[in-house]
């Protein structure tokens, strides 16, 4: 097939629309469901970022893409019994494979709610009864099972959007795209992220280990498929927290930190130990606990609202707790798409664990950051590479 036409480009005014190949076939089948233009995006986008991932770490790998930047990024470690309640995945069978989506979804999941998934490896039948049962646009794989392609086919009344990628397939080394009627032309960007951009260490602290490589490895693969400018945090294998689009880095430093506090947050006591009514919908179980963990909480456990959710009265997670729990976590990794411009990015960094650092470096103030890490005794190399994508 050279060309698909579509229902409409990003809005449904945006007629006619289409994807096709100036040269040779195009490099995806689809097996279900049809794809618009803001799922092909974010499918071919989340396709590159999850195969990166797959080759830098040699761990199968997921990516959750929402809006052509991933609510999460992760590969697939075995997950802890906490994850697996947080994520709502105790009750499941999981491989590697579903490992690394329950990581990727369930990092930021009201930000993954109608996500598009891809996967590095031929779907299985664990991964597919998680994405079944999960509120999703489409997936994009280089296969699936037989039977785990039959579980997606019966998903949203059968027009859940299933594509296949051909692994093997390489674009041309020059991009175009148009914009406003003018052509725009790069040479793709096939920086190859390893081990190797992280041996420039300028801090006092030159102790990186292993876990801490392949975390920022994970950070700079995802940076380098999330629209800028974006900083992303890392831990234990998966992002924590990810900030996209924004105009300033600390802005961007500060909403994927806040993202990682949540991420944290949900794993505390007093949040594990809420009692929510078996009839309540995922989604909504997430934005509660999202409510009960922020300054609205006394909304959640007002008269006549807790009882529409929980079972029992939850207690209420004081700033004071929250703050003390906020104060383990430990040994984040953090990635930039550009350089730090000021140390507050660091000092807010370190408010949400955050031990280890790359980002291009090249700033007039990189003094001042690399003091600041000195101050905390972080580790952080500069990899001299800025990963824009726009």
């Amino acid at each position: 097939m050279k060309e698909m036409q579509l229902k409409y480009g990003c809005n449904p005014n945006q007629k006619p629309s289409r994807v096709f190949m100036k040269e040779g076939e195009l490099p995806i089948e689809v097996l279900n469901g049809k794809p618009g233009y803001i799922n092909l995006l974010d499918a071919f986008n989340g396709w590159q970022l999850v195969k990166e991932l797959k080759k830098a770490t040699g761990l199968p790998a997921a990516t959750s893409f929402k809006h052509v930047s991933p609510a999460g990024a992760a590969v697939g470690l075995e997950l802890s019994d906490t994850l697996k309640k947080i994520y709502w995945v105790d009750d499941l069978e999981l491989s590697p494979l579903a490992n690394a989506y329950a990581r990727a979804r369930g990092a930021d999941r009201m930000s993954s709610y109608g996500d598009f998934i891809a996967l590095s490896d031929t779907c299985d039948v664990p991964t597919a009864k998680m994405i079944f049962r999960e509120v999703s646009d489409g997936v994009i794989a280089p296969d699936y099972e037989p039977e785990a392609l039959e579980i997606l086919k019966g998903k949203r009344k059968g027009t859940y959007n299933i594509i296949k990628i051909d692994k093997d397939y390489t674009p041309a080394p020059i991009e175009t795209k148009d914009v406003f009627g003018i052509t725009f032309e790069q040479g793709r960007n096939e920086l190859d992220i390893n081990e190797e951009l992280l041996a420039n260490i300028v801090t006092d602290n030159k102790d990186m280990p292993e876990e801490a490589k392949r975390d920022l490895m994970i950070a700079l693969i995802t940076l380098k498929y999330t629209q800028s400018n974006s900083v992303c945090y890392v831990k234990d294998g998966q992002a924590i927290g990810i900030g996209a689009g924004q105009q300033s880095r600390i802005h961007c430093t500060r909403l994927a930190g806040n993202k990682a506090d949540v991420w944290w947050l949900r794993q505390a006591p007093q949040v594990l130990g809420l009692k929510f009514k078996d009839d309540i919908r995922r989604a909504d179980r997430d934005n509660a606990i999202d409510v009960y963990i922020s300054d609205e909480y006394e909304d959640v456990l007002a008269e006549g609202e807790w009882q529409k959710i929980f079972t029992e009265k939850p207690v209420p997670f004081t700033r004071e707790e929250q703050k003390k729990w906020l104060a383990e976590n430990k040994n984040v990794a953090l990635g930039s798409d550009a350089f730090f411009p000021f140390g507050d990015n660091i000092e807010r960094a370190k408010k949400s664990g955050v031990k280890y650092i790359a980002q291009p470096g090249g700033s007039i103030r990189d003094d001042n950051v690399i003091e600041t890490c000195n101050k905390y005794n972080m580790a952080m190399s500069f990899t001299g590479i800025r990963l824009f994508h726009h």
